[in-house]
């Protein structure tokens, strides 16, 4: 189970994303972390669409397996179960 949360200032809409290899396919899909570099090694990346820049870029995805449990634990209080795998459509 990975974390990949999407973030506005405010309201914050957080989920839980699972997949074969989600961390790296949500990451190449958000695009880097700074959205200005985001703008220009992939244009079509959501943190260039809607970043604005290096802290402001739109959306969290977790880095590591290990963050991504930590973020979920954090988040969701620990009520997310690293087993349940009868929703993941990969």
């Amino acid at each position: 189970m990975f974390s990949l949360f999407l973030y506005n200032s405010q309201p914050v809409v957080v989920m839980v994303l699972a997949s074969t290899d989600a961390i790296t396919k949500w990451r190449k899909l958000i695009g880097p972390t700074d959205s200005r570099k985001a703008r220009i090694e992939n244009p079509n990346s959501l943190r260039s669409i809607y970043g604005t820049d290096g802290s402001k870029n739109a959306l969290h995805g977790s880095d590591s397996k290990t963050s991504a449990k930590r973020e979920i634990d954090l988040i969701f209080d620990g009520n997310i179960d690293d087993d349940d795998n009868d929703n993941r459509h990969d």
